[in-house]
């Protein structure tokens, strides 16, 4: 056989060869469907809100909290300025809406004349299915614990850089997360995993979330639904936040 021949054997058997992502197709199969053109959203700066993808569900773009509750009721945190801010005491911002497999964008913002320490003072967090935490804290100039600081998984996964930007100023998180998936008996299939981007800085890495979030005990895992809502926290603390919208992704 020619070198020719063999070159054309090796491309046929790599064509014939199934997709590892979608075995009903094959590599390079030419007959897969294209992927969805999306218009890509553009980047906010300090002093410019941007906008979000084609394809997303806009949780917040500036008006209205209609895609938001407070426990079983209206959302009741207030719109100040084009942003929402947290209302102590209220209780979460919880989204009407459930989801799973996501990509979230959140941009938020320690405003000035609070006080962080610690834990304390500039605290807040997103919750993925009202269960797994990536924290929200005012992690420039203010020390916590590796595992509570602004990025991490909280009590899980430091993040892997601190790149919070100064009081006052706004911070994004772009997160990528992967549901867990549970059997019929309830019990654990595969764990779920978290991405964070923080202001374009990756600060997890396909991060394996070891269980619901709990304070200073380990985490575990107990059986829910596929799809449940994304909610932030509540700390006491008067946050605000902005140009938020989630992507489901395959789910």
């Amino acid at each position: 056989m020619t070198l020719v021949a063999l070159a054309a054997s090796a491309v046929l058997l790599v064509l014939q060869a199934q997709s590892q992502s979608n075995p009903a197709f094959g590599i390079h199969d030419k007959s897969r469907p294209q992927p969805a053109a999306v218009t890509p959203g553009m980047p906010s700066t300090q002093a410019r809100v941007g906008s979000a993808p084609s394809d997303a569900v806009v949780l917040f773009d500036g008006g209205s909290l209609s895609a938001w509750r407070t426990g079983n009721g209206d959302a009741a945190w207030k719109v100040v300025d084009g942003e929402i801010e947290v209302t102590p005491g209220s209780g979460s911002l919880t989204t009407r809406e459930g989801f799973g497999d996501c990509q979230l964008h959140v941009e938020w913002m320690v405003p000035k004349g609070l006080k962080p320490a610690g834990q304390a003072g500039a605290n807040s967090g997103i919750f993925l299915m009202d269960l797994y935490e990536v924290q929200i804290l005012q992690s420039a100039g203010n020390t916590t614990y590796a595992d509570g600081t602004a990025g991490s998984l909280y009590g899980q996964h430091p993040p892997l850089v601190n790149p919070c930007r100064p009081q006052g100023e706004w911070n994004a998180f772009d997160i990528l997360f992967t549901a867990p998936r549970f059997k019929e008996d309830g019990s654990l299939q595969s764990p779920g995993y978290c991405t964070v981007i923080f202001n374009g800085v990756v600060v997890q890495n396909h991060a394996e979330i070891f269980g619901r979030t709990a304070h200073a005990a380990p985490a575990s895992y107990a059986p829910h639904a596929a799809k449940l809502p994304i909610s932030i926290q509540d700390h006491g603390d008067a946050l605000r936040f902005r140009n938020i919208w989630v992507r489901p992704l395959g789910n």
